[in-house]
């Protein structure tokens, strides 16, 4: 399951927007774009992206808030192209999207809140290193066994292979990579 949502930073040219796509299993940023303008070609090019680094299979639940942006046809219509299930949050309820809303909560209290950004530009290469190198590659998260998104995601695939070839007692004693109880994913 993808979750987005859009968030702004300040700079001395004005906002900039920043659209973003989690994945709910790893905990990866696996999509994001920023720009000058709150558009729909913005959570566009971070859907895009997501889906050109991660090449989900098809009926991938997509979960975003009721914005313009993710109500357009044009966006719609990519996530019918690309088989995602769209799924969106009820009418004043911000609680479904809370791991996104998290994030970007993060994102400023570890980054934006302690810089003061005199470029969109300054601001994107500063979050773009943020998420890239740190966030999705560095950063231990709890509910992961405070392993970060993409070591969680490493661990996971290799205790699958393992599975697979028979050697593996976690995996096909129905645990979760994570070593909890599967609960049917």
């Amino acid at each position: 399951m993808w979750v987005t949502d859009i968030t702004y930073v300040p700079t001395d040219e004005g906002w900039l927007y920043l659209a973003g796509h989690k994945d709910l299993f790893t905990g990866e940023i696996v999509g994001y774009a920023m720009g000058q303008r709150l558009t729909r070609n913005l959570v566009s090019q971070s859907l895009l992206r997501a889906l050109s680094s991660k090449r989900p299979l098809e009926g991938v639940l997509h979960h975003s808030d009721r914005g313009s942006q993710y109500c357009s046809q044009e966006y719609r219509e990519l996530l019918v192209r690309f088989g995602l299930q769209a799924s969106m949050s009820g009418t004043g309820n911000c609680f479904d999207n809370a791991p996104m809303e998290s994030f970007w909560g993060t994102l400023k209290q570890e980054l934006v809140h302690h810089r003061h950004y005199g470029s969109r530009r300054e601001a994107i290469r500063d979050i773009t290193e943020y998420i890239e190198v740190f966030y999705n590659r560095q950063r231990r998260q709890a509910r992961l066994g405070f392993l970060s998104p993409a070591a969680y995601e490493q661990r996971y695939y290799a205790r699958l292979l393992a599975a697979q070839k028979g050697s593996c007692p976690l995996l096909t004693s129905g645990l979760n990579p994570n070593g909890s109880r599967s609960q049917g994913r």
